[in-house]
């Protein structure tokens, strides 16, 4: 099965900190093939950008490639746009774009410690 990996669940496997990541999401990232919507790319710019991040989205990306086997999901953007219409519970371009892709693919699971994004996607797990 595939799960994806919301920003900061990524930001802080990379970053080692695993004491921030639920026993129930640890356990989902590794018996899942592991993908990130390429709106995380972005918003790992945004992190940068504001100082929250010090490492490059391209870096980071490839890092998480490397050490935990995460790939960047090629699945249709016209697919995930059209999905990301019927998200009107935030207006939050990178939530919107990151669960509408989930959404999209099958309803794929979407590891994340957002709450709003739990509430609103039955299959966002923490």
């Amino acid at each position: 099965m595939i799960a994806y990996l919301d920003t900061h669940v990524a930001v802080w496997l990379h970053a080692g900190m695993v004491e921030r990541i639920s026993a129930q999401a640890k356990r989902l990232i590794d018996r899942n093939d592991l993908l990130i919507s390429p709106m995380v790319l972005l918003e790992f710019q945004y992190l940068r950008d504001r100082k929250r991040i010090s490492i490059g989205p391209v870096s980071l990306y490839s890092d998480l490639t490397s050490d935990f086997g995460v790939l960047l999901c090629n699945f249709p953007f016209p697919a995930i746009a059209m999905e990301a219409l019927t998200t009107t519970w935030t207006s939050d371009p990178f939530d919107r774009i990151i669960v509408a892709h989930a959404k999209a693919n099958h309803e794929a699971l979407l590891i994340t410690a957002d709450t709003a994004i739990r509430r609103h996607y039955h299959h966002a797990m923490w």
